[in-house]
């Protein structure tokens, strides 16, 4: 991504608050996946998720802050190191393959997102029954598609939303776990060559408004309806997924 136009500090302004009200608990996932769907209209896929770890890296401070140590050690052992290797994966498979595969892939994984919305409130966990490899899976796949597409909110959700944990308890896993995860792609991103340091510092000179999202996150949740906000994110969600897999192929 080349900087210099008000389009490009527009778009990386827009992403910021998203992934702030995201962190701020508004939208959930939508507004995370929303963000990287739209830096992908200044660079590539691989250069949009790179650009958006660093917000999400100061709305982890954030989470980190509230949840701190609320996290289950269990849980956490089982998921955080399977994570680490499907991460690794996911920065491999990010720059090994063509960007249309990728605009493709997370244009799918946004839809895999809101069917996961959609599904979840029929979710039950009475017929479930927890297997040792549960958790290594979820943390590989979510390590997986957060590396490649900053989307692997759904595989670890899916398995805690099956456990006799807390809501507490499943924000704190899940803020330790994202933690870690997207503290790794800074790293993996400058090795694998997806992303420059001076656009990475472009990212971060606009992280403040994270936090601007953040505190926007929190006032609104508690003043407007969440499932009104959601339905609205849903649809410009859909909308901007298949743009981005139509387009691929124009």
């Amino acid at each position: 991504m080349t900087f210099g136009s008000g389009h490009d500090y527009t778009t990386l302004a827009a992403a910021a608050v998203l992934i702030g009200l995201s962190k701020g608990g508004l939208g959930g996932p939508l507004p995370t996946m929303l963000a990287t769907l739209m830096l992908t209209q200044r660079g590539s896929v691989a250069t949009a998720v790179a650009l958006a770890t660093p917000m999400l890296m100061v709305g982890d401070a954030f989470a980190m802050y509230t949840y701190w140590r609320l996290w289950d050690r269990t849980h956490t052992r089982a998921l955080i190191p399977a994570g680490v290797v499907g991460v690794l994966i996911g920065l491999s498979l990010l720059r090994g393959l063509p960007d249309r595969s990728l605009r493709v892939g997370l244009g799918l994984a946004g839809l895999v997102v809101v069917g996961y919305k959609i599904l979840s409130h029929w979710r039950g966990r009475e017929h479930y029954q927890r297997r040792p490899w549960h958790a290594p899976l979820a943390g590989l796949l979510s390590g997986v598609s957060s590396g490649m597409l900053n989307a692997g909110g759904p595989p670890i959700t899916s398995y805690l939303l099956l456990q006799p944990i807390s809501p507490v308890t499943f924000m704190g896993i899940t803020t330790l776990f994202f933690a870690v995860i997207n503290t790794l792609k800074i790293p993996g991103s400058l090795m694998a060559g997806v992303v420059t340091i001076p656009a990475l510092l472009w990212s971060l000179a606009f992280c403040p408004l994270v936090a601007v999202g953040v505190y926007a996150g929190r006032f609104f949740i508690a003043r407007v309806q969440p499932e009104v906000f959601d339905q609205i994110m849903t649809a410009i969600l859909v909308f901007a997924c298949l743009w981005l897999i139509v387009t691929a192929y124009l």
